[in-house]
């Protein structure tokens, strides 16, 4: 039987300005409930801050966040867990999208692996992390990027996710 604690985090705060692009995706503590088994998990993130850039067009920002995910109980201790990131409030099939006023929308991505190739999605054994519900906490690192595109208007840009810990 598989199990599914749903933990919702909100990205926010991608704002533009009239000389340039702050951006900071800032996480919430979040906290998995118990389900079946006794399996209990916890997860934290750290925000994910895209700094300061005049224009996008020709420009990569790049950053990074943690996740940190404790698993512990259930049947056996040292489950096999997986790390899903939904596509959020606004996707298509090419990137993940922060929306801003009238429609406008930032385009954002999260990786799972340094060099951005692998992104981070939800489907179980495909774009998944997987870990262990061995009770220690496993750290694991988001990259983010928001790749090339043209210039959103000045505007605050938001998105919401959900991270899901399978087991």
């Amino acid at each position: 039987m598989t199990s599914q604690s749903h933990i919702h985090m909100s990205l926010q705060a991608f704002t533009v300005h009239p000389r340039g692009i702050a951006g900071l995706v800032a996480a919430i503590v979040l906290a998995a409930s118990t389900l079946a088994h006794a399996q209990t998990c916890t997860v934290s993130m750290t925000a994910v801050a895209f700094g300061n850039v005049n224009v996008l067009p020709g420009t990569l920002v790049n950053t990074t966040a943690t996740i940190t995910v404790t698993c512990s109980g259930g049947a056996t201790n040292g489950q096999r867990v997986c790390i899903s990131i939904g596509c959020g409030s606004a996707c298509d099939s090419t990137s993940r999208k922060m929306a801003g006023p009238s429609g406008a929308t930032a385009r954002y991505e999260l990786y799972s692996n340094s060099a951005r190739t692998t992104v981070w999605g939800n489907t179980v054994g495909t774009d998944t992390v997987a870990g262990s519900g061995n009770g220690t906490a496993q750290t694991l690192t988001v990259y983010g990027r928001v790749p090339p595109q043209t210039t959103p208007p000045a505007a605050v840009y938001n998105d919401t996710i959900n991270v899901t810990v399978t087991y």
